[in-house]
């Protein structure tokens, strides 16, 4: 027989100590690793408690309450179609997130008992996922043109309502006449203050995400009609390169059938807020 026979087949462990450093080292070691990582990963400064709360709390105590805006007031006043079709279309043509489509007589049934000052409170104000209308590039009397047309697209006869007589307009004759002897004093020389450095505007912390929400998600969240999906990095490829103040500025001024500034509300600084959230949401 061949001396092989004899031979005695081992593993490589040939030892008591060697079996004790292998189980260290495949065993205990790999969990004293993952207790020391859960702890590096929990052992960050956390706030105090409240202090999260209390901030907050600041953050919408200091949120803005009001905004001004200008608009040529001399202008001629906005016809419903062309307010609608600026602001209305995107959901009201095709009856989108639960907009009553324009001329459904059966959607505008119910909704148009409730009168007209109810529905121009709602398009204001906004409803549902419907963005508040009112404090954009329309005056109020124009987004009540815009309700009144999508009213009585549907049966309703709503009139059109009309900007308010100035008042005071023409003075009486005999208080336009002067008399003969009344002296002008000489005008008197104002020196000219220094101009003013332009504001900062700071918006609060969240109002791009708020902003979004209440104005953006109804079409985006979704990708309806041709608006880029949140978060779809194919979508957006060919806007991020644009850059955040051109994206602002499309928003403002409208683009395709987005309304102008999305049919929010909001500031300039607010929309570029939202502008950036939506961005952030491609990281």
């Amino acid at each position: 027989m061949s001396d092989h026979a004899h031979d005695v087949h081992t593993g490589p462990i040939k030892t008591p100590a060697q079996l004790m450093w292998t189980s260290f080292f495949f065993f205990i070691a790999p969990i004293f690793i993952i207790i020391g990582l859960v702890y590096f990963v929990t052992s960050g400064p956390k706030p105090n408690a409240g202090e999260v709360d209390r901030e907050l709390a600041t953050a919408e105590r200091i949120h803005r309450i009001g905004s001004v805006e200008l608009r040529d007031a001399n202008r001629p006043l906005a016809t419903g179609q062309a307010v609608y079709q600026a602001q209305c279309t995107a959901c009201h043509a095709a009856g989108l997130v639960g907009a009553p489509k324009t001329g459904d007589v059966v959607a505008w049934g119910p909704r148009l008992t409730q009168g007209y000052e109810t529905l121009l409170s709602h398009a204001l104000n906004g409803l549902g996922a419907m963005g508040a209308q009112g404090g954009g590039a329309y005056s109020d009397i124009e987004i009540g043109r815009a309700v009144v047309y999508l009213a009585n697209a549907a049966g309703g006869k709503f009139p059109v309502p009309e900007a308010p007589a100035a008042e005071g307009a023409a003075a009486p004759a005999e208080a336009a006449a002067a008399p003969a002897a009344a002296v002008v004093p000489a005008p008197v020389q104002v020196a000219a203050a220094p101009a003013a450095p332009p504001a900062v505007i700071k918006v609060a912390a969240g109002a791009g995400e708020a902003l979004y929400k209440q104005a953006c998600t109804a079409c985006h969240a979704a990708g309806v009609a041709g608006a880029p999906k949140s978060g779809d990095k194919a979508a957006w490829a060919s806007r991020v390169g644009l850059g955040v103040d051109a994206l602002t500025a499309s928003v403002i001024k409208g683009k395709g059938i987005m309304p102008a500034r999305g049919g929010s509300a909001g500031s300039d600084a607010e929309i570029k807020a939202a502008v950036e959230y939506m961005l952030a949401q491609l990281k």
